[in-house]
């Protein structure tokens, strides 16, 4: 018998998914919480021959506590949530879901986008207090709207997300420059180095990792380089930014508006400067959570996890 842990599972089956062919295993013994605080992660996991975890860490020092552990399935793309070395160390199989949510990611950086060029949620807002119809004209407008076609769309990172935005980016008549490692780009994309992007952006979508060298990157010196109207998108990771750096660039009107769907603390604290800072949008990291894309992240999670089984693993870290 294998037992199975799944120590935050809420987030992706929410109220309307389930576990479904995960759960009828032969030979599995599967125990799924919805949550799991830090302190009671080991006590969980104490018996368990494989978990499954969405934002739960698995670090060294609980690694080590786990001596039954041979299989870790990260419910989501990014695996920073577990310490690899510790874990390759000691033969366990690690595992990602890459690209279940590239559709759904790439449609949020474009609502984030639209809703400060065109202003709707404002619109939609105004016109339900009454402003259309007390305005002496067919239309009413308290706000520049901007045009996207002949704008500089520039991605920073070009796996699977980044070319979608890029490509749909394509389609609104801008001009995509790319700042990544690759040498071969989709037809139309230029490449260009870090600070020539940060320069020419009206608009920077961020799709790199997290790693040691992109943690921090915009800080007040990238955003000095920016156009102050320019517009930064974050729906990767919420380190990737220096919050405090980005709300006093907004305050000082030095950048012209920030959206994200991460923050470097999850959930937002309540002095994040970000929650106060003016022309800063911010969803709460659900651009991943259409229901199509968690249906996808639960099917690639359940083959998997058969693959491990019958020793053939796939999408392993």
């Amino acid at each position: 018998m294998t037992n199975l842990v799944i120590l935050d599972g809420y987030p992706v089956i929410h109220e309307d998914l389930t576990w479904g062919e995960l759960a009828q295993f032969p030979d599995v013994s599967l125990t799924a919480y919805d949550f799991t605080p830090a302190s009671q992660v080991v006590e969980r996991c104490r018996e368990a021959d494989a978990v499954l975890t969405n934002k739960v860490v698995f670090s060294r020092e609980v690694i080590g506590q786990l001596p039954r552990l041979r299989y870790i399935g990260v419910l989501a793309t990014g695996y920073n949530v577990v310490d690899v070395d510790a874990a390759h160390e000691r033969g366990i199989t690690v595992t990602n879901v890459p690209a279940y949510s590239t559709a759904s990611v790439t449609q949020m950086v474009f609502a984030h986008l639209l809703n400060v060029t065109n202003r709707v949620a404002h619109y939609a807002r105004a016109n339900r207090e009454g402003a259309w119809a007390r305005s002496r004209d067919f239309m009413w407008m308290d706000t520049p709207l901007t045009e996207l076609q002949d704008k500089t769309f520039v991605v920073r990172g070009m796996g699977n997300i980044g070319r979608q935005v890029a490509r749909v980016a394509q389609t609104f008549g801008m001009r995509v420059l790319a700042v990544t490692s690759q040498d071969v780009l989709p037809d139309g994309i230029e490449k260009v180095g870090w600070e020539q992007g940060l320069r020419q952006a009206d608009v920077l979508s961020l799709h790199c990792p997290l790693t040691k060298e992109t943690e921090g990157m915009m800080d007040a010196s990238a955003l000095a380089l920016m156009k102050p109207t320019a517009i930064l998108i974050n729906t990767g990771r919420g380190p990737l930014v220096v919050e405090a750096d980005v709300a006093q660039a907004l305050r000082d009107g030095r950048l012209g508006a920030y959206c994200a769907d991460v923050l470097s603390q999850e959930p937002a604290r309540a002095d994040n400067p970000l929650l106060s800072a003016p022309h800063c949008q911010l969803t709460p990291h659900i651009a991943w959570a259409s229901c199509e894309a968690r249906q996808r992240l639960i099917g690639v999670a359940t083959d998997n996890f058969r693959r491990f089984l019958v020793g053939k693993p796939v999408n392993v870290v």
